[in-house]
């Protein structure tokens, strides 16, 4: 295997199905586990987008180079076509990943995808990014956690903590890189694109969230037709850690179909 670009968080039998997966601004690859554990039978390959994790956190952040990043894990794991999940900003490249390498991607599973939004909302998004996000203690972090997270199991909290919150001299932050996250909030209001034509699709759009557009919808539809599968989750945005079993059902049945 050579050296992958990205750090990779993988779940699952070594010789389970393998899929790839993506997380959403601010995020990191290891929030997969939880839904992993719900799919016997899948080796679940979740990177950690560049500028997050652990991943390298240099420019450039645009969606093609995230695109380029992902292709070369596939080719270091050596994977020539596989399943692609993506949540959020990871369901924008995981769209942008099929169009530009459709022979990559066998099908997609898209997580309350966040792509065509708002272009004021995402100023907006991006400018609360700027501020100083960071905790004078662990306490502190939990309960701001918690209450971003509100419905979520306090383990689900607890263990976004223990991943993802690292000391900063005499203060504790989120391990990703501010101006990443910013250039990803102007991502998100490119115009949306839907997958290309035949791309067998899962789209599950979480009901509490407004980040997929009906317009976007009709336009999957016209260009999938048939290969696209929509079905409603009640849920917030992180709807994988809210719904758990309910998302991993939908996913094993798609990935068996």
């Amino acid at each position: 295997m050579t050296e992958l670009p990205l750090h990779v968080h993988t779940f699952g039998p070594a010789d389970g199905r393998p899929v790839l997966a993506m997380h959403g601004v601010t995020g990191h690859g290891a929030r997969y586990r939880v839904l992993a554990d719900e799919l016997p039978g899948v080796r679940v390959h979740a990177v950690d987008l560049r500028g997050h994790g652990r991943s390298p956190w240099v420019p450039p952040w645009r969606i093609e180079q995230h695109v380029a990043d992902v292709l070369g894990v596939l080719d270091g794991l050596g994977l020539d076509r596989v399943p692609v999940i993506g949540h959020s900003f990871g369901g924008a490249i995981a769209v942008h990943l099929a169009r530009t390498a459709p022979e990559r991607v066998e099908r997609l599973v898209l997580l309350d995808p966040a792509l065509g939004l708002d272009a004021q909302r995402m100023q907006e998004q991006a400018e609360a990014t700027r501020a100083d996000e960071s905790f004078p203690d662990l306490d502190t972090a939990r309960a701001d956690r918690a209450q971003r997270w509100e419905g979520l199991p306090a383990d689900r909290v607890d263990a976004e903590l223990a991943e993802h919150l690292v000391a900063d001299g005499d203060r504790l932050r989120y391990r990703y890189c501010q101006p990443a996250a910013v250039v990803a909030w102007s991502e998100m209001a490119r115009p949306a694109v839907a997958p290309p034509a035949r791309t067998r699709t899962l789209l599950l759009p979480a009901t509490k969230a407004d980040f997929v557009d009906a317009a976007w919808v009709a336009a999957c539809r016209a260009e999938l037709g048939d290969a696209l599968t929509v079905t409603e989750v009640d849920a917030g945005h992180m709807l994988f850690l809210e719904r758990t079993p309910e998302v991993a059902q939908l996913v094993r049945a798609f990935l068996a179909s």
